[in-house]
């Protein structure tokens, strides 16, 4: 099976515009994510997908560059173009600003592929703080590996400890943390994207769920790794210090 890692990289960004160019320690954002792919042991390519032509003259000093359309809504309509186009069974849609992505989680979340048709990865949550938060995404498995549902609520609700304080909760279930990588079978993608939001997603905001809505079974590769995103300009001193570290 051929699976090719895909980038989606775009310059328009409320936060942070030009964000995938954005020097991190001295290398652009996105090369710092296409090097780290390249560790990968099971991805056959790396590939930025962007309709940005200043990220394209950029990447195409390092990796491979699909140009796609403007009007994509999300990373995984533009990686659907791409991956329509190339010589590919599966890709992975891996995060442009993550770049110490782990390319073990790559390659757990590229190696289910070969059994499953869409698959992601999820971690233990830590923090008490992020049990409530709904910018941290929690995902419920069930005994085959199969994702249950997504939510930015937390999830299970733990009814005997109902009134307990975050920390209580923690300590009482291992809560999962969704980790916003995705595996996907070619002809799985081209379905997934032919079908309008789904009423889950358009309530939760969260892409996965239309896959879910529609039957697709989505295998969850349990990882340590829980990544690190370039979310604002704040966020780029904490990464180079990690690489100054040598993470």
């Amino acid at each position: 099976m051929r699976i090719v890692g895909v980038i989606p990289a775009r310059y328009a960004s409320t936060r942070f515009p030009g964000k995938p160019l954005h020097l991190i320690a001295g290398k652009p954002l996105v090369q710092r994510v296409v090097e780290r792919c390249r560790l990968s042991r099971v991805l056959a390519d790396v590939i930025v997908a962007t309709d940005d032509p200043r990220i394209a003259e950029c990447a195409r000093a390092f990796a491979r560059v699909e140009m796609t359309r403007a009007e994509h809504p999300s990373g995984t309509d533009r990686i659907a173009e791409v991956a329509a186009r190339i010589d590919a069974d599966a890709c992975v849609n891996i995060q442009g600003d993550e770049p110490l992505v782990d390319p073990d989680v790559i390659d757990a979340v590229a190696g289910l592929l070969r059994s499953a048709e869409m698959s992601t990865a999820a971690t233990p949550l830590r923090r008490a703080a992020d049990l409530d938060n709904p910018n941290v995404v929690k995902v419920v498995v069930g005994m085959d590996g199969h994702a249950l549902y997504f939510s930015r609520s937390t999830i299970p609700f733990l009814r005997d400890h109902a009134g307990a304080d975050a920390g209580a909760r923690l300590a009482s279930f291992p809560y999962l943390r969704h980790l916003g990588i995705y595996g996907y079978r070619r002809e799985t993608l081209a379905r997934l994207v032919s079908w309008p939001p789904s009423p889950l997603e358009q309530a939760e905001k969260l892409e996965q769920l239309r896959a879910l809505e529609h039957g697709i079974r989505i295998t969850v590769a349990r990882v340590d790794h829980e990544g690190i995103g370039v979310d604002t300009p704040g966020d780029v001193a904490r990464v180079e210090a990690l690489l100054a570290a040598g993470a």
